[in-house]
């Protein structure tokens, strides 16, 4: 036989098997499908929210949520279909279902993930998508509220000022991001250093659990309530709503904005709110973003320091802890604005000022672009020659940008093991490592990225050691990939004590109890423990056991 009758062959066995692995793969979309029919309820039927790749609104419905355009590419993988549920019952049918035919779920609320891993897989998959889930019910007398997974940050702020000026809730800056994801990921916002984070206000919660039940905090149990409020959601089951305990604001606050460049005393100023963000009066949240600008003035590229502030009280009296605490920003009664709770969301989110507060309930993003995040924990000060080490670097790279978030107040008083966010007491702020980028391809992504990786790298002597600490709503895959085999644990471990320090281990532990086969997981989820490792444990309590009581024994006789 001739070398081309050879390359026929091979050609039409690779045709042949591709067939077949297409066909294998129909049977199992059929499957799948006809299994969520069967589950389906007549009151709600699950095929009115199904969507496949061959219906005109599957595009559209994809790309309505993704937030990061890194993700948003035709290279990207694309889910076999799309459930956009509107009733419980089809999150329920959704886990029964493809639990049963082998099919990868991803959860999505709000699709703000900054790693893209609610909407993308290598393995055959398919999006349970919770935005149609949005209904708020506040309940003013009990000072809480219900919150569905899909509902934003932004509706869920509108809906409680539409019944109270004086209740508010801690939680984060941006109006689109989904209250599922932020809040089972710690949920941080500028209340965070008065009333802690969105997860220290979490009262109750109902989740779809691996084998399909709907549970809410008694029928699930303290731990899994506890790993649900910061410990990320996904590993453990599909989060449908929580109950979320609202705090009291002031009828008015106060906000202000105030931008130095290095030419204006910023390496002094910065200096000095190192020193006291984290310990100046609770009410008052000073947030320092750091960029690469031209100066006015000689058009060179300088760094510009941003303190964007919100205070919980008027202007006379933020004044006055300004001129104790913090004289070196030179703050005048022109650079405050006072306002209401609801309208200070809108101007930390860059709206604005007079913006009505209806705003909040848009749920489009109103700027899309490609971007990578990356964290890290800022425990003492940047000394002068560090900062200004750090300008040299920021002007070298030019694109990314860095935001500091202060700590202290209640965030220091909040025990590391409440919830499962560890990072409290003994931080005096969160870095956020930020690069933007409207440019497409693959070339230009990994010029970005390589630009924030080397920020992050700079700053390596200046933050958190042993281990390096990371934000898990700050999703970043630099830190490690759990490909979910037979080394999950290790590979989880890699990014889990960074994410969650001492917490880790009770974390797996209950993920070992309640999902045992992994079924709830994705690229950092948390892991199952191994046999080996399980065995080894029980051993371990059993020989401990044994040399209590034979000690005991000994100390008898």
């Amino acid at each position: 036989m001739g070398t081309s009758s050879s390359s026929m062959l091979s050609l039409l066995s690779i045709i042949l098997l591709l067939s077949l692995s297409w066909a294998a793969s129909d049977s199992v979309h059929g499957a799948f499908l006809q299994c969520l029919s069967s589950h389906s309820q007549p009151s709600h039927p699950i095929s009115a929210v199904i969507y496949t790749p061959d219906n005109s609104s599957y595009s559209s419905v994809l790309e309505s949520y993704i937030r990061n355009l890194r993700f948003n590419t035709p290279a990207t993988p694309k889910p076999c279909l799309i459930i956009t549920a509107t009733h419980e019952s089809h999150i329920q049918a959704a886990v029964i279902c493809s639990k049963k035919h082998g099919l990868e779920i991803k959860i999505r609320s709000g699709g703000h993930d900054y790693e893209g891993m609610s909407y993308v897989s290598d393995a055959p998959f398919f999006i349970l998508d919770m935005f149609n889930l949005r209904s708020i019910s506040v309940d003013i007398e009990d000072e809480s509220s219900w919150v569905h997974a899909g509902a934003t940050i932004g509706e869920i702020y509108y809906r409680i000022a539409e019944k109270s000026k004086t209740r508010g809730f801690p939680s984060g800056l941006c109006p689109t991001v989904g209250a599922g994801g932020h809040f089972s990921g710690g949920g941080y916002g500028n209340m965070m250093r008065k009333y802690g984070l969105s997860v220290d206000n979490i009262v109750d919660a109902e989740l779809v659990d691996v084998n399909g039940r709907l549970l809410n905090r008694k029928s699930m149990g303290e731990d899994l309530f506890w790993a649900i409020r910061g410990g990320g959601g996904a590993s453990y089951g599909v989060i449908v709503s929580y109950k979320i305990k609202l705090v009291q604001v002031p009828a008015t606050v106060t906000v202000f904005r105030v931008a130095r460049t290095l030419e204006q005393n910023a390496t002094n100023i910065v200096y000095k709110w190192q020193q006291i963000a984290d310990k100046v009066d609770e009410d008052l949240f000073i947030r320092l973003i750091l960029d690469v600008v031209n100066d006015s003035r000689s058009g060179e590229k300088t760094v510009r320091a941003t303190f964007l502030s919100l205070f919980l009280g008027s202007s006379e009296r933020l004044l006055s802890i300004m001129n104790t605490s913090f004289p070196e920003l030179g703050l005048q009664s022109s650079d405050c604005t006072e306002m209401s709770w609801a309208e200070s969301v809108l101007f930390s989110a860059d709206f604005a000022i007079g913006t009505p507060v209806e705003a909040l309930l848009n749920r489009t993003r109103r700027v899309q672009y490609h971007f990578k995040r990356k964290s890290d924990y800022l425990k003492e000060p940047i000394p002068k020659a560090g900062l200004e080490g750090l300008w040299k670097k920021m002007i070298e790279l030019e694109t990314p940008f860095l935001k500091f978030n202060p700590y202290g107040g209640k965030m220091a008083e909040i025990s590391p093991a409440a919830t499962p966010f560890p990072h409290r007491a003994g931080n005096i702020c969160k870095i956020m490592y930020a690069t933007n980028w409207h440019e497409e391809g693959s070339e230009a992504a990994e010029r970005y990225l390589n630009l924030t990786r080397q920020l992050h790298s700079y700053m390596t002597p200046f933050v958190s050691k042993s281990p390096r600490e990371a934000f898990l709503n700050y999703r970043d895959r630099d830190l490690g990939i759990n490909h979910n085999g037979k080394n999950s644990y290790l590979e989880g471990r890699v990014y889990g004590i960074k994410y969650f320090k001492k917490n880790f281990n009770r974390l797996v532990h209950i993920k070992t109890k309640v999902d045992p086969g992994n079924f709830f997981r994705n690229e950092q989820s948390i892991p199952t423990l191994p046999y080996e490792i399980l065995v080894y444990l029980v051993l371990e309590v059993v020989i401990s056991i044994f040399f209590f009581f034979g000690s005991l024994y000994e100390s008898i006789w």
